[in-house]
């Protein structure tokens, strides 16, 4: 296997996951900032032209990161991080795509709409009107998320799980690109700072 690795939060999601479980798989950098992830020969393997990518040891190419990681789950099963049962799958697919939808898809939005505007704007349809309010949007799935965490560890309970990682590298991200966390929401910040102390953090960056 091979992953097609990149800067961003979406390949350093992919990497945590993969510390976290013990998995190393070979990388081969694309250089986002190039555009080499929009041009051939890389747009073969991933039309989205998103990256990462993993290249299977018989050629499929699987991108989206919760395909990836859930992918490797199942393919390298000690230590799971979606789930060993059905339950605690559902469990963990419930909440990976609650915080995508609540807060990582309009974090993103509202960063490439505006302080990544002149990287995105030849690339895909931007518009810089919404930014502030994706951003908002991203603010307001924080504040509903800070009174579900009181008193847990992780975002699933006890279970660290995809859905933990997903949120981390969206947020690391957002507090370096202009959008910080909110002070006010003590457990969303007590629980990053418990996720940055990880040393699967420090290892992926």
């Amino acid at each position: 296997m091979k992953l097609y690795n990149s800067i961003g939060p979406n390949p350093r999601v992919v990497r945590m996951f993969m510390k976290e479980k013990g998995i190393e798989i070979p990388f081969e950098e694309i250089d986002l900032m190039k555009g080499d992830n929009r041009r051939e020969p890389y747009l073969s393997k991933n039309p989205s032209g998103q990256l990462p990518a993993l290249e299977l040891d018989n050629g499929l190419i699987l991108a989206e990161i919760t395909a990836i990681c859930e992918y490797l789950d199942e393919k390298f099963p000690a230590n799971p991080l979606v789930g060993s049962t059905p339950e605690e799958r559902a469990e963990t697919r419930m909440w990976t795509r609650r915080v995508d939808l609540k807060i990582c898809e309009p974090l993103t939005m509202g960063f490439r709409y505006s302080e990544g505007l002149g990287l995105f704007k030849e690339r895909m349809r931007c518009l810089p009107e919404a930014a502030a309010g994706l951003k908002a949007i991203a603010q307001d799935g924080l504040n509903w998320l800070d009174g579900l965490l009181a008193g847990q560890e992780f975002i699933a309970g006890k279970r660290l799980t995809l859905a933990d990682i997903l949120l981390f590298g969206f947020l690391e991200f957002g507090t370096a690109v202009g959008q910080p966390l909110n002070p006010a929401n003590k457990n969303v910040l007590a629980w990053f700072e418990r996720m940055k102390a990880r040393p699967s953090a420090a290892a992926s960056a």
